[in-house]
């Protein structure tokens, strides 16, 4: 009677196995009996055994018994194997992304975000169990959990199993992330790593910075989405939970009291005096400005940018390289790769920049009291700043004696105080037209993030998805079908023709 009940125990134990194996994929919430079900199915499989301990002891004397006892020995130290080398991996796990633009990885500035959280945040995703994308998103999620540091949890959660918290966060479509703090939330709709990264760093961030970019002097238009408008750059701070605003100054007669950085997106005209004191009274409290200056453009602007240091050419940097053809310039666009020590450009090291129609800036050798100047950006030795307007409108520029030798600086920082002026040689860097090419878009977002006094964000930002197709022509098409399809398998199968021939001719 007892062995009989062992018996029915032995295969309640191996139930109970399968229970345990497929428990967290039937009730996730209760994976926390898992192991216990375990132990028990094992105590059970093994009892049963045990009280059939004299039947096995005959069997064990048997050939075949013995082959099949080497077998599953065999067999176990395999699985045992498998089971350690995934125990590790898991534990120790490493990632080699091989695409071209690492698609795959983590951008710089999204794992400084994330090493640097210092609230809790947690991501709910809210997909479908066979909806397209899903892992994507998962093994995002993965990363970013993975360099929180404990600080970044999340879950996935089938709307359709759980309507109740889909209706709770108001999820009008599936594929929707909700990254949630203490006291904010934002939805994110689509898994991609910048639009993830700027829900994380609106959730994180305590109000919005101002930024006011002045109008009324023929600058770029916020609006303007053609290729000299500046609607890119605007699109590209507002992202970066900056908010974005243009600031008539002539009107305005003063900075607002909530301005963050005040930008001057390449003035054609000269401001009003009224207008340059206004500057002047909003840097005397500490403000921020960033003055992007275009060639003999703007000579008020030139003369008052004097008393904070700056020296700004009469000239047009240029480099003869074939990168301003594409562009239907010339060799008006020097390449900038050559980055002084300074914050804004810390992760620009191998990245390069492109500054179309840039005038040179010069440092004064003795700034005015309390002024401290630094170079930014400067450009090759093969460039020069050409000073004849006539020459380069008949596009016959070359390098004078009067004319300034390469490396030439185009973009410089001062402080005074707690005041920060940073200048750009040219506004074309962060138009439309410009402003995603190479690492434009990461210096132009690195001096706003700098002068707005957030260091956090500046790095090099998530990269754009680059598709990189594979064209074939009809031959190498076919060849590619025939050898895994017809011609590996023909060898194999020729092969083992002529191994059944030479058995039964040998026997």
């Amino acid at each position: 009677m007892i062995r009989r009940l062992l018996d029915w125990g032995g295969y309640g134990g191996l139930v109970v196995l399968v229970a345990a194996a497929i428990l967290p994929f039937l009730r996730p919430e209760w994976t926390r009996f898992r192991w216990t079900l375990v132990a028990a199915g094992v105590l059970l499989v093994l009892a049963s055994l045990f009280a059939r301990v004299e039947d096995f002891r005959g069997l064990f004397g048997r050939r075949a018994m013995r082959y099949g006892l080497n077998t599953a020995v065999a067999v176990a130290l395999v699985l045992g194997a498998t089971v350690v080398v995934q125990a590790l991996s898991f534990r120790h796990s490493a990632r080699w992304d091989l695409t071209e633009n690492k698609r795959f990885s983590l951008s710089p500035q999204t794992v400084q975000l994330l090493g640097g959280l210092k609230t809790e945040v947690s991501a709910v995703a809210f997909y479908r169990s066979d909806q397209p994308g899903k892992r994507v998103a998962e093994d995002l999620l993965k990363q970013y959990a993975r360099y929180s540091n404990g600080k970044f949890t999340w879950r996935s959660v089938d709307p359709d199993r759980e309507p109740g918290l889909a209706r709770r966060y108001g999820i009008e479509s599936y594929g929707t992330i909700v990254l949630e703090t203490k006291t904010k939330s934002e939805k994110v709709l689509d898994a991609e790593e910048e639009k993830l990264t700027n829900g994380l760093v609106k959730v994180t961030r305590e109000g919005k910075r101002v930024v006011y970019v002045v109008q009324g002097h023929g600058e770029h238009e916020l609006g303007n989405s053609d290729r000299p408008g500046f609607s890119e750059a605007k699109s590209a701070m507002e992202k970066a939970n900056y908010d974005v605003k243009p600031l008539v100054l002539a009107r305005a007669g003063k900075v607002p009291d909530d301005a963050m950085v005040v930008i001057l997106a390449g003035p054609r005209n000269d401001l009003f005096p009224p207008e340059l004191e206004a500057l002047d009274a909003y840097l005397g409290r500490g403000g921020k400005v960033f003055a992007m200056v275009n060639p003999f453009q703007n000579e008020g602007l030139k003369k008052h940018l004097v008393k904070y240091g700056f020296q700004l050419d009469d000239d047009l940097v240029v480099e003869q390289n074939p990168i301003g053809r594409l562009f239907g310039i010339g060799p008006e666009v020097p390449i900038v790769q050559q980055y002084e020590s300074h914050p804004i450009t810390r992760d620009m090291s191998g990245i390069t920049t492109l500054f179309p129609l840039t005038r040179s800036i010069t440092a004064l050798k003795t700034p005015p009291k309390g002024v401290n100047v630094q170079a930014l950006a400067r450009t090759s030795a093969e460039s020069w700043g050409e000073t004849n307007r006539a020459d380069l409108q008949r596009g016959v520029a070359q390098p004078d004696p009067q004319d300034l030798k390469g490396p030439l600086t185009v973009a410089a920082v001062a402080t005074v105080d707690k005041a920060r002026i940073v200048v750009y040689g040219t506004s074309n860097i962060a138009a439309n037209q410009f402003l995603n090419i190479q690492g434009n878009r990461d210096f132009f977002l690195n001096t706003v993030s700098w002068l707005a006094e957030e260091e956090d964000q500046i790095s090099i930002r998530p990269k754009d998805v680059k598709q990189t197709p594979v064209f074939m022509s009809s031959n190498q098409a076919q060849a590619v079908f025939l050898l895994p399809v017809v011609v590996l398998p023909a060898l194999v199968l020729v092969g083992g023709i002529v191994a059944v021939v030479r058995r039964r001719a040998a026997n």
